[in-house]
């Protein structure tokens, strides 16, 4: 029986600069420690190599010390890994590949499949059939000559390729880099592993995309995966199974609030997301004055707990209540000035009167706060 593990779009020097310094160093050092989680992983379960579908780097520019601490992190793993350039890193005269060729960081047991001819590896049963993309875009299928392509007798044939399966996947993502649906079966391919969608997905029982193993981006469709695939004997269905590897899951919230109770769901949900979590959070809707103090101390908890939080509360508008002022403990010019602002709240200024509502109150809250006198 053949296993191997399929993986893609390791995406090796990405830059998060839309978030904090510590969170943006955060980030892109996770993915290179996913990688060393997937060399264990190839190692507990014995595996007979590991397939990597492409974008193995972000882009050609990622700097030679980030070349060599890739490998590094391949250590943990002694069989063979099999890599293709995929759009990010494709195999151009002068590319990320032929960097790390001169810097010597490529290890014996590291094949990379920068041409389109058949590997072998007879003595653990298999052939791979490569399809390496040498420009960042093309109009054609790169994987039609697996059609053609002759492995020895008795050699389970694995496809590996980096592109959209046309017609199947969705539509904004049948871009360059073609593929087609009926690789698997005109070519004979036992399986066919790609690259290029992150996240997990069949599309047949031949035909798996493993998806990022480190969650990129704000987007539901099965990402932070590796995919162990066990194939009894040539001709056999592979046998897939999804294995969550990533650190950090990325949560993307909406909440409206209306009434108080919205507000304790909100925090009750905030306290159960993993505290290695990609948060960003918009609300709507309306809340209180001391609400808003409440809310503010949940996002200040939370800023802490999580890897990353980010929140939008355009959408959120204030609205004192009689709680409110009564909190306030107001009176003489200053209770005038509230009830006066209370009142203004619904008007043509209505949204100037909440702000200057809102800086009042936190004045006084934290001059109560501090002992002082209303």
């Amino acid at each position: 029986m053949l296993r191997f593990l399929h993986t893609a779009d390791w995406q090796i020097g990405r830059q998060y600069s839309n978030f904090a310094p510590d969170d943006s160093v955060a980030l892109a050092e996770a993915r290179i420690t996913v990688i060393g989680r997937i060399a264990d992983l190839a190692t507990e379960h014995e595996v007979d190599a590991v397939l990597v579908a492409g974008d193995v780097f972000d882009a050609q520019t990622v700097s030679d010390r980030t070349i060599r601490r890739l490998f590094n992190a391949m250590a943990a793993y002694s069989g063979p890994w099999i890599l293709i350039p995929g759009n990010h890193d494709a195999a151009l005269a002068e590319s990320v590949w032929t960097r790390a060729q001169r810097l010597d960081a490529v290890p014996d047991n590291v094949h990379l499949a920068l041409t389109a001819e058949v590997l072998e590896f007879a003595e653990a049963g298999f052939a791979v059939l490569p399809a390496p993309l040498t420009q960042r875009h093309t109009q054609s299928d790169l994987t039609s000559w697996f059609d053609q392509a002759e492995t020895s007798n008795g050699l389970v044939r694995i496809g590996l390729a980096h592109g959209s399966v046309q017609g199947v996947l969705a539509e904004e993502a049948d871009s360059p880099n073609p593929i087609s649906p009926n690789r698997a079966a005109s070519a004979q391919l036992d399986y066919l592993a790609l690259g290029d969608w992150h996240g997990t997905k069949r599309i047949n029982a031949r035909i798996w995309y493993s998806g990022t193993p480190e969650q990129d981006r704000f987007k539901g469709n099965d990402p932070g995966n590796v995919l162990l695939v066990d194939i009894p004997e040539v001709g056999a269905e592979p046998l897939v199974e999804s294995r969550s590897i990533g650190q950090h899951p990325w949560i993307q919230m909406t909440e409206r609030l209306a009434v108080s109770s919205d507000l304790d769901q909100l925090i009750t949900k905030l306290q159960q997301q993993p505290e290695r979590g990609v948060v960003a959070l918009r609300l709507e809707g309306e809340i209180s004055l001391l609400g808003k103090q409440q809310l503010e101390d949940t996002l200040s908890v939370a800023e802490a707990r999580f890897r990353s939080l980010r929140y939008d509360l355009s959408d959120l508008s204030l609205r004192a209540t009689e709680e409110d002022i009564a909190a306030l403990h107001a009176d003489g010019y200053v209770g005038k000035v509230i009830s006066e602002l209370r009142d203004e709240q619904d008007g043509d200024d209505g949204e100037v009167a909440r702000d200057a509502m809102a800086i009042l109150a936190s004045m006084l809250l934290e001059k109560q706060a501090l002992g002082g006198d209303t």
